[in-house]
């Protein structure tokens, strides 16, 4: 049985919009679509009168997937589309959702700072928990948001993809990331640009400045790094334009200004357990807040 695109949908513009992208995903993946919508339900004394309103026992219903399912299917025929409603905790929910999935997608929870969003309390807890790839995406996201500018100056579904970015770790690379940047760029012809941050020798942390010379050498060395963790994959997906993009310290402020003319962003996301929960990590915790494209959180070892 094929993995599906699933989608967390609770009836909101920005899970609305999480449901287009995941029809368009589809078509370029070849692969059904999966509408789940989680109901909490209500404790028994709260659950008596006064009746619940309208709005309400519409969610509660699964009137809300059903919909939704019947507009996808019309604006994208070629997709299936089924829909699942389920009680429980919407977090725990989606992260048992996401087990059987290609990926999860998910909307934003509104307009963060710089222009990016706020994935909220449940999207913040799915990404740090589930176990597959995570994809946010933020109210009002169009397909032609995607896509670069025609001649006339207009953003069009006919032109060309713009680019992927990846956010690399160099020091600690992993496949997971990596792989799913370079499949989503084949995917949409689109060119992958790769991200990543370099450090100073460790006595620059004592106020020593890094002579010219010597930071020209550790730039050599960090690009000669990234070429070789790159080589395989591009080997594999020859036919993709990567470009590398090298940065001092924290990636994280190149990625959220490479998301304004991006159609994705892909970062990892390193699956840690201790006594405190999950981590979601500085840069990609940065990028989700302040993105302006879709980002896509990847989990790795």
């Amino acid at each position: 049985m094929p993995r599906t695109i699933t989608v967390g949908l609770d009836g909101s513009p920005e899970s609305r919009a999480a449901a287009e992208w995941a029809a368009r995903e589809a078509q370029l993946r070849g692969l059904p679509v999966k509408l789940v919508q989680a109901w909490e339900a209500v404790p028994e004394p709260m659950a008596r009168p006064p009746l619940p309103a309208a709005g309400t026992w519409r969610h509660g219903t699964g009137k809300v997937p059903r919909e939704t399912a019947d507009g996808l299917r019309l604006r994208h025929p070629g997709v299936e589309v089924t829909t699942e409603h389920v009680t429980g905790r919407p977090a725990e929910v989606l992260v048992r959702a996401a087990k059987d999935a290609e990926l999860l997608v998910l909307g934003s929870r509104g307009l963060g700072g710089a222009g990016g969003f706020l994935p909220g309390s449940v999207g913040l807890a799915v990404v740090a928990y589930a176990e597959r790839p995570v994809v946010l995406i933020r109210a009002g996201e169009q397909a032609g948001d995607e896509q670069e500018k025609d001649q006339a100056g207009t953003r069009s579904t006919a032109a060309a993809f713009r680019p992927v970015v990846l956010g690399l770790d160099a020091g600690r690379p992993d496949e997971e990331p990596l792989g799913f940047a370079f499949d989503a760029a084949a995917r949409r012809n689109a060119p992958l640009r790769v991200v990543h941050g370099w450090n100073p020798p460790p006595y620059c942390l004592y106020g020593m400045a890094l002579e010219p010379a010597v930071e020209r050498e550790v730039v050599r060395g960090d690009a000669a790094i990234v070429t070789e963790v790159l080589r395989p994959w591009r080997q594999k997906f020859p036919d993709v334009e990567v470009v590398k993009e090298s940065c001092y310290g924290s990636p994280s402020p190149v990625l959220i200004d490479a998301s304004g003319e991006a159609s994705l962003v892909v970062v990892g996301r390193r699956v840690r357990r201790s006594s405190a929960g999950a981590r979601i990590g500085p840069v990609t915790h940065a990028v989700l807040h302040h993105a302006t494209a879709p980002v896509a959180v990847v989990p790795h070892d």
